[in-house]
This record gives structure tokens, sequence and C-alpha cells, in this order.
């Protein structure tokens, strides 16, 4: 494992915020390089056992922890624009071209990363062969009342950081062990998600759903069926949406939020490695 920086530049909604970035190398020349996207709250060390998988594989993996998330600037619970993490993945995208020019590149992404990375794919799926989302947010939980999408908006505008839903961890995983790392971590955000940063979540929802047909690359959609922080049926909702004709969906029984936590993780992490095994037999990024 190795840690750099990336800083993002002026024209971002976080222009100058210094962005912590993680990879992990195997012991060879890499087959492809993972592009990592973790979800809201975390951050990129919360998969060392993921990127231990992939290595061992034969991949690289790289990783950005989230404006306002980890090690990175920013603020916790709290974003400018939703833009801001699509700036950050775009640094990263430039730093494994640099470093890796002519090697194959996979996406992947969990939870608010997979939110993240549809959104990235509708903008540059020719940068990767294929793609993978665990738990990706397409669809809130529960769907927000009229008054509460207008309330969001008004605090967004007016009260921006104040803290409007808390998350609940013991959602993360129904490992024990698990749950109570998540919890003493001190990368961990704890704090309220704040208005400004609720109303962008919705709005890029909205955007995902609406531009879901855009996407045409080969994409696995992986989800655990009882997961309260994301709802399944924006996966299923995604899956039957996205342009793509190579796509497959996963959802599975009795998991929680973190499939790749979860007691059944390595047969989780097998379906994600044997898709990307499958779509890089003669694949190239463009």
């Amino acid at each position: 494992m190795a840690t750099g920086a990336l800083v993002l530049p002026a024209d971002s909604a976080g222009a100058g915020a210094a962005l912590h970035v993680t990879h992990w190398l195997p012991e060879g020349p890499p087959k492809a390089v993972v592009l990592l996207a973790h979800g809201y709250a975390e951050h990129a060390g919360r998969y060392a056992h993921v990127a231990k998988r992939l290595t061992d594989a034969g991949y690289a993996v790289y990783a950005v922890d989230h404006w306002g998330h980890g090690k990175s600037d920013g603020e916790g619970g709290f974003v400018p624009r939703f833009s801001a993490f699509l700036d950050g993945m775009r640094e990263l995208l430039t730093l494994v071209e640099v470093n890796h020019p002519d090697t194959p590149r996979l996406l992947l992404g969990h939870s608010m990363g997979g939110l993240i990375a549809t959104l990235f794919l509708v903008e540059r799926q020719d940068a990767f062969v294929a793609a993978a989302l665990s738990g990706p947010a397409i669809l809130p939980a529960e769907p927000p009342s009229r008054f509460t999408v207008w309330i969001s908006r008004f605090l967004s505008r007016f009260f921006p950081r104040l803290g409007v839903l808390s998350l609940d961890a013991t959602g993360v995983s129904r490992d024990p062990a698990v749950v109570a790392a998540y919890q003493a971590d001190p990368l961990v955000y704890g704090g309220k998600i704040g208005a400004r940063l609720g109303k962008e979540f919705m709005d890029a929802m909205a955007v995902a759903q609406a531009d879901a047909p855009k996407i045409a690359l080969p994409i696995l959609i992986q989800h655990g069926e009882t997961d309260r922080l994301t709802a399944p049926a924006g996966s299923r909702y995604l899956f039957a949406n996205v342009g793509s004709t190579d796509k497959r969906l996963e959802i599975y029984p009795g998991l929680f939020h973190e499939i790749y936590n979860e007691p059944e993780r390595d047969a989780v992490l097998d379906d994600l490695i044997g898709w990307f095994d499958a779509h890089l037999a003669g694949g190239t990024a463009s």
C-alpha cells in the first residue's frame, strides 16, 4: 500500500483541496487497474481487505478519499456541490492514466461511491473496460415527501451545514466486529448529514436515474437484500434502465449494506473478481 495526494483544480467546487490517495499494487505488472469510489462518511482505508483480494488476483487498486472524507481536505457532512466528488474521480483517473498508460481500467463504487461511479460512467465510460457497483445509492431508502424536498432545498440554501439526518451504523453489517470497528474508526465521520449534502445527494440520484440509459458499459450491480441504508430497489432500477446489454444483477439474500464486510464476503468478492476477470479477455480501455 502507498499513499499520496491530489489537488482539485481551480474550476472545481472544492478548488485547491488536497485529496488523500491510496493505492495497492500486485507483485508483478497489473493486468488492470481498479479505480475505487468509497461510500459516504468512510474512507479508502476501509477497503484494504478488498484491495488484498484484488491485488492477489493481479489487479492494482487506486482510491481517493472524497472531499470532506477520511484524510482529505473538506468538511464532514457537507459538500459545496456534489460535483466535488466527481472532480476527485477525474483527478484520480488522470493519475492512473499517467502511472499505467497502457493498462486496462475498471471502475468500482460502493454506496454513495456507487452513485458517484454511475455519474462518472455517464461522463467517462470510454475510459473503462467494465464496472461494478456495490449497494449503489440510486433511490432513497424511503421516498421523500414534497414537503421534505421543499424544506431540504430551503435549508440547503440558508442553513447548508445544519445536520438533518444520521446514519444507523448497525445497518452496515451483520458482523458485530465490523460495526464496532466502524464506530471506533477516527476517520469515519459520525456526525449528521448536512442540509446541503442531503439536497445535493437527492439531486445527484435524480440525475443518475435520468441518465442511466446512457451507460452502455458492461456492469455488475451487487446489493444486500436487507440493506437498510441504500435501497435494493435502486439497484433493480439501475439494472432495468442502463443501456448495457452485458449486465448482471446480484441481490444477496439476508445481507446488509456493506456486502464486502458481511460474513459471506468471500463469495461476494468471488463474484466481483470473476466479473472483472471475464471482461478483461481481449478488453482494452480506450
